[in-house]
């Protein structure tokens, strides 16, 4: 299903559909892309950040847990080694950040531990310079703590974020630039925050099928989320008056 335009419709039918997404990504998350020691959570809180998906893993005594299971081919169950296949990569050191840092509290949901977050953007995001410092900050604080993040951001940039919430985050960060490409304006991040902080960029844009994304477990391995299913899942909940008005003309 090609990415909707989402500036046709007002930011409430966004949040409608935000809500099914998130519930279609846990779902598809604990259905068997994780593995058996790690679990998925929807609408959850941490250190004052708000993501919609949290990734938890069990304690290493658990004996229900099993352990980790990867594959370097990229096929099967389990946490894949292979590099993602995304359009654009950027390393920087993770001190780098961390000196900028003077104290960073990130809470657990539970006992089990906070490895992983999805965060699917809303215009309220960007609705303004506080809100668009707020997330830079709390972002920045799940990072620090070495907390994997995965971004998806469906709203055009703004005057706030010209380049993306992606290029707002990462400037933030690193001191360093990211320019989008002209004809690719919306962004997929996914942030492995291990010894160095590293970012896998995929620019998308309306009409676009929404790719796989990595989202990271672990330094070196990470399972890919079924972007587009889920999308198409969640669609089917908007209704559908509202459907027919974002699959009208998307050019």
């Amino acid at each position: 299903m090609p990415i909707h335009d989402w500036t046709r419709v007002e930011a409430g039918i966004f949040h409608h559909f935000h809500h099914g997404w998130i519930e279609e990504i846990q779902r598809a998350l604990n259905a068997g892309l994780l593995p058996d020691d790690y679990y998925a959570l929807a609408e959850q809180h941490a250190g004052g950040f708000g993501p919609d998906v949290l990734t938890l893993k069990g304690p290493s005594g658990d004996p229900q847990a099993s352990p980790p299971r990867h594959t370097a081919q990229g096929t099967g169950t389990g946490l894949l080694a292979a590099p993602p296949r995304v359009r654009i990569t950027a390393e920087t050191d993770l001190e780098f950040y961390r000196r900028k840092q003077s104290t960073v509290t990130v809470r657990h949901v539970s006992d089990d531990s906070v490895v992983a977050m999805v965060e699917v953007v809303s215009p309220g995001n960007k609705s303004g310079r506080r809100a668009l410092q707020a997330f830079l900050d709390k972002a920045g604080q799940v990072l620090e703590s070495r907390i994997h993040l995965l971004v998806l951001d469906l709203h055009p940039p703004g005057s706030l974020d010209p380049e993306g919430l992606h290029g707002a985050l990462w400037e933030h960060l690193t001191g360093e630039e990211f320019h989008a490409p002209r004809d690719k304006r919306l962004t997929l991040a996914s942030y492995q925050s291990a010894e160095s902080l590293r970012a896998y960029v995929e620019p998308v844009a309306v009409g676009d099928t929404l790719p796989s994304m990595p989202l990271y477990l672990e330094p070196r391995a990470y399972v890919e989320v079924p972007l587009d299913p889920t999308y198409q899942a969640a669609f089917l909940g908007v209704p559908r008056r509202w459907r027919r008005v974002l699959e009208g003309d998307t050019v």
